[in-house]
């Protein structure tokens, strides 16, 4: 009897999720889906019943621009859609009304889930990209809500339970397409000039945070054979640690990655959640740090600005940058606000969760210096604005011997006077420099979310 219960009522929610149990099944021959929407009260998922014929039909309204982040109901689950299942097939309607729909033999209305995505935001950001691919995540760092998730090349879930072969299928050049990866979480790409964070908060842990970093950038430097350049060929001259990471100086930091115990590294990439998993309720693929006691001069010199075979994805990149902002204490991301039955009456709510102090509070401080000193005088001067302060790290990062392909990156916070504030990660897929291409759109999203 204890292993029955437990079940129905403690598994029961895991269960129901479950995309491929047929429990869905029984489930929806007595309710109707319930609806998504988002916080600003729009309406991102919903379900349309014929009057005459009682067919159902799942319907999303905002198309292409919630794509990734709602999902789709069809084909398996995916999204909101899919770890919302359990609250999306169940109905706290009235007492009455149930029993009325039972007698006339009518469906129960499921109930409404209100995620933590701005309609607002997500429209900034899906524009902001525009035709581009790649992908943007903001978080609200004090609370851990998404605020916005867009991922491109996307698709219209409207069409995927009539057309799912040809969307998942393959492109235009005969590849297997990649339109239904969430890029946000499931996204693996080398972090170029991003990682610098990652390397500057070594430098600070193995020499102390008062230590001083000064470097005179050639605009090359060569050690054990190999050579590497600063981005476009700038010479950066005589840097401080603070233009060193305002200014990107990539020679500056393969000087300071060979300074580095490359085994303490290893550790506080562990505690920056590389390889480790992530506290989410989309699929994700896990950060990669390549770096090792054996690497070659070569692989330590471009490891520390980001480079050799380190990845990251986007909404990891995020979390870092909220916990940045907030003290260094990283609040664990949620998407689902609370749900509704279908009077409005609030019947559970989910609240901020601490996943865990990811860095002191000293050192975010003084992460938090350098990414403000990026938009002071650095490379994203472009966000400076009188509404709000603003940091962050650019990045370029090339995945291949031609400039062609090169990403650009952004990863930044911003908050006002009031204490609101928003953390961001931005990626354009082989359009090179990041100040040029990720940073407007944070921008956008930024203007957007303080307005």
């Amino acid at each position: 009897m204890g292993y029955i219960v437990s079940f129905q009522v403690l598994q029961a929610e895991t269960v129901i999720n479950n995309p491929y149990n047929k429990r869905q099944t029984i489930f929806s021959k007595s309710i109707i889906r319930g609806k998504i929407e988002s916080s600003d009260g729009k309406t991102l998922a919903k379900t349309k019943v014929n009057s005459k014929t009682g067919k159902e039909t799942r319907v999303y309204p905002a198309g292409n621009m919630f794509a990734h982040a709602v999902g789709y109901s069809t084909n398996g689950n995916t999204g909101i859609e899919s770890f919302a299942n359990f609250q999306l097939l169940r109905t706290h309607s009235f007492i009455g009304d149930q029993l009325m729909n039972m007698l006339s033999q009518k469906k129960n209305q499921g109930d409404t889930v209100v995620s933590t995505l701005s309609y607002k935001l997500q429209k900034a950001a899906y524009q902001g990209l525009g035709g581009y691919e790649g992908a943007v995540v903001a978080l609200n760092p004090k609370t851990g809500k998404i605020l916005c998730m867009v991922s491109k090349p996307d698709f219209d879930p409207n069409q995927v339970a009539d057309h799912y072969d040809s969307i998942a299928g393959t492109d235009a050049n005969g590849k297997e397409s990649s339109v239904l990866l969430n890029r946000t979480t499931q996204g693996s790409y080398t972090p170029g000039s991003t990682f610098k964070i990652f390397t500057t908060l070594e430098y600070l842990k193995e020499n102390g945070t008062n230590a001083a970093f000064n470097y005179h950038c050639t605009g090359a430097k060569t050690a054990g054979g190999t050579t590497i350049h600063c981005y476009g060929g700038e010479v950066h001259g005589d840097v401080d640690l603070k233009h060193l990471f305002a200014e990107s100086c990539n020679c500056g930091y393969a000087e300071m990655g060979l300074s580095l115990d490359i085994a303490s590294f290893q550790k506080l990439s562990k505690k920056m959640l590389f390889d480790r998993s992530l506290p989410i309720e989309y699929p994700y693929t896990k950060s990669k740090f390549s770096l090792s006691e054996d690497s070659s001069t070569a692989s330590i010199m471009m490891g520390s600005f980001g480079q050799d075979k380190i990845t990251v994805s986007p909404i990891h990149l995020a979390m870092v940058a909220g916990a940045i902002s907030n003290k260094g204490i990283l609040m664990k991301p949620y998407s689902i606000d609370h749900v509704e039955n279908d009077a409005g009456q609030i019947v559970s709510e989910n609240n901020p969760e601490k996943y865990k102090q990811l860095l002191s509070p000293q050192k975010a401080k003084i992460m938090r210096r350098l990414m403000r000193a990026t938009v002071r005088y650095g490379t994203a001067t472009a966000l400076q604005s009188n509404k709000y302060l603003s940091g962050g790290k650019t990045g370029s990062a090339q995945v291949s011997d031609s400039s062609d392909d090169t990403h650009s990156w952004f990863v930044g916070y911003a908050k006002n006077k009031k204490g609101k504030s928003i953390a961001i990660a931005v990626i354009v897929e082989k359009q090179g420099n990041g100040s040029r291409f990720a940073v407007p759109i944070a921008k956008k999203v930024f203007d957007a979310y303080f307005d």
